[in-house]
């Protein structure tokens, strides 16, 4: 199971109760992207540019999909990627966590480690990454809201939601 979406829509702390639920391993791709490369995500956005970072995430989500965790979760560009897209949609299940903007505005706010947003309005980034990216999000094979309730909600959600599918 493969979790996209935008930041700040829950895939790392929906994917841990996810996880626990399915009694499956779960992964970070950012994190593993953070371990592989020894740096953090802003400063590999500000030394080497996007394009490098999402080369890298490219080859970090395809080598964990070839060790088949249970539950990954994805940045939220990962998923804009061509290829990457290919790969999760041949290979795993995708699930498309969409949230409303208010909800990620709040969510966002929380962390400071969030490179698209540092140069501009919080609200007005989202918003535009939400009308961009909801194309690509859109191929995923399944699709779940998350709401301001507990991510056990979320991931109970999923869980049926993948049910039906199959």
């Amino acid at each position: 199971v493969v979790l996209v979406g935008l930041m700040g829509v829950g895939k790392s702390t929906v994917g841990r109760k996810l996880a626990s639920l399915l009694q499956r391993d779960f992964v970070d791709a950012d994190e593993a992207i953070v371990e592989a490369a020894q740096r953090s995500i802003p400063e590999i956005f500000e030394t080497f540019g996007e394009a490098y970072f999402r080369d890298g995430e490219r080859r970090v989500i395809a080598r964990l999909m070839d060790e088949s965790h249970g539950v990954i979760a994805t940045g939220g560009g990962a998923f804009v990627d061509p290829a990457t897209r290919a790969l999760v949609l041949e290979r795993g299940i995708a699930v498309w966590i969409d949230c409303d903007i208010d909800t990620l505005v709040e969510r966002t706010a929380r962390r400071g480690n969030r490179p698209l947003l540092k140069n501009g309005d919080p609200h007005d980034i989202l918003t535009r990454l939400a009308q961009e990216r909801a194309p690509f999000y859109g191929q995923a094979h399944i699709r779940v809201i998350s709401e301001t309730g507990p991510h056990a909600d979320t991931a109970r959600a999923i869980i049926e939601a993948i049910d039906q599918w199959l």
